[in-house]
């Protein structure tokens, strides 16, 4: 009786962790009113020449140029903090730890802010294209799932990556 419990429980924690992980919820801590303004910050534009080898340090997507703030966005570090909460601490730490995922701690270093921001926010294509996300998934062998962030939550997460990393 002891091992079905147990059993039951163990179930029971997988599968919310995997729901945690694939979640498109949309709570008020997703609320646009609360989002941090990075119009100012943030230049998008349409990929071009995705397979050459500089496109690969910025990954697949429409971000090309990020621009950082110097200090820190406090507001984008909240916000980046309740998403990784929400939606992102099931699978990653965010020591160099890896979990399901790769821990976070190093990432601004090791990848540019346009690959972070392509990666979070066109996962797919990155994965099926980019030769650092494919290497990424060979390690990790599970394929990150689509949090469908929007590019205000995925400028306020790599803001709480940089924080978690000590940028200034």
């Amino acid at each position: 009786m002891a091992r079905k419990h147990l059993f039951m429980v163990a179930l029971f924690t997988c599968s919310i962790i995997a729901i945690s992980c694939g979640s498109n919820s949309n709570s008020s801590n997703n609320d646009q009113s609360n989002a941090p303004d990075t119009s100012a910050s943030t230049t998008a534009t349409t990929d071009a020449g995705a397979g050459s080898a500089a496109s690969d340090s910025a990954g697949i997507g429409k971000f090309k140029n990020v621009q950082l703030t110097l200090p820190l966005d406090q507001k984008m570090i909240a916000s980046g903090k309740s998403i990784y909460d929400l939606k992102c601490g099931s699978c990653h730490k965010l020591s160099d730890e890896k979990l399901v995922g790769p821990g976070w701690k190093g990432v601004t270093d090791r990848r540019t802010p346009e690959w972070i921001m392509n990666f979070v926010t066109n996962t797919d294509e990155m994965i099926d294209k980019n030769k650092t996300a494919q290497s990424l998934l060979e390690i990790c062998m599970v394929r990150m799932p689509n949090q469908n962030l929007s590019d205000d939550d995925a400028r306020s997460v790599l803001e709480f990556m940089r924080k978690n990393d000590g940028k200034k």
